[in-house]
């Protein structure tokens, strides 16, 4: 199947600082290229595990012994990799980006250049689509999500105008949604607001920002001392909270210090923030939004 050139692909596997003999974990499988540049590492002995909760990426697994994928989202990392008898491993990598495979099948419902039911699920088992949160959330709950998750400054009056449209029958597809906010499409900016209105339902529908935080907080655990983490995020959202968990493990706030002031955390970052160069935007523009930072387990 079609699926995306990885982004970063050379520094992201790099910041691995890969052992022959180690086990590492990619947890955003996709079309296995990432995978497929870590197991160029491994001896023999090494082993590598995958996690993907799209059953269209299951066309893609690897032929290799070293090689495991695991049909689950990223949040369960801990609680499958004991499944597997694994405790602690010696790096993780993420990709947290939607696949072009989820963006070019119009079915999926990610992309904003197709007509199609609104959908949007990464796991198509899951019960909560674009259409529920569309047609069942309440107003504020719309404006919450348009907000928070799209930084939307007109996301009270978008999940108004939602509200009402769909009082005359329900919202079910791209265009549908469309034509419900079409006054707040000015011509212009219509495909940076669209982009914003999909990647707020997508992070609802996904949960992707408990995921992540989940994850994130789980990592520390499974990784062995001078493990490293290599994380690529897509916008600020996911950005922020990346940044900070490795600077102090936490979210939000401080951590709790001594009396002296200093305070334990469970990550040190390795080198600053990591960026594609022009010519890797230009030959995948899915690269242009993506920011690389890499982290060490104290």
């Amino acid at each position: 199947m079609e699926y995306h050139n990885p982004v970063l692909l050379k520094e992201t596997v790099e910041g691995l600082n890969i052992k022959p003999d180690g086990v590492y974990v990619d947890v955003t499988f996709g079309g296995g290229g990432h995978s497929k540049e870590i197991l160029k590492y491994l001896g023999p002995k090494g082993k590598l595990f995958a996690f993907d909760q799209d059953k269209d990426a299951l066309l893609n697994a690897i032929e290799d012994e070293r090689f495991t994928l695991i049909n689950e989202n990223f949040r369960y990392i801990k609680r499958f990799l004991r499944f597997y008898g694994v405790k602690q491993v010696d790096g993780i990598l993420a990709d947290f980006g939607v696949s072009s495979h989820q963006f070019d099948v119009a079915e999926r419902g990610f992309s904003t250049r197709f007509e199609a039911d609104l959908d949007m699920r990464m796991n198509q088992d899951d019960k909560l689509s674009a259409y529920h949160v569309i047609n069942d959330y309440e107003e504020e709950q719309i404006r919450q999500v348009l907000f928070q998750y799209g930084e939307l400054r007109q996301a009270p009056a978008m999940a108004r105008a939602i509200v009402e449209v769909r009082r005359d029958g329900e919202i079910k597809t791209s265009e549908q949604l469309k034509l419900a906010l079409k006054r707040f499409l000015n011509h212009k900016k219509e495909n940076k607001v669209l982009a914003q209105i999909y990647q707020a339902i997508r992070i609802e529908v996904n949960q992707e920002i408990e995921a992540l935080k989940e994850f994130l907080q789980q990592s520390p655990e499974v990784l062995v001392k001078g493990g490293r983490l290599s994380l690529i995020s897509y916008h600020s959202l996911e950005d922020r909270l990346v940044k900070r968990f490795i600077r102090n493990g936490l979210f939000e706030g401080e951590p709790e210090r001594d009396v002296f002031g200093n305070f334990e955390v469970p990550l040190k970052k390795v080198g600053g923030l990591i960026i594609p160069t022009k010519e890797e935007i230009a030959q995948n523009n899915r690269a242009r939004s993506a920011k690389l930072r890499i982290a060490e387990k104290l």
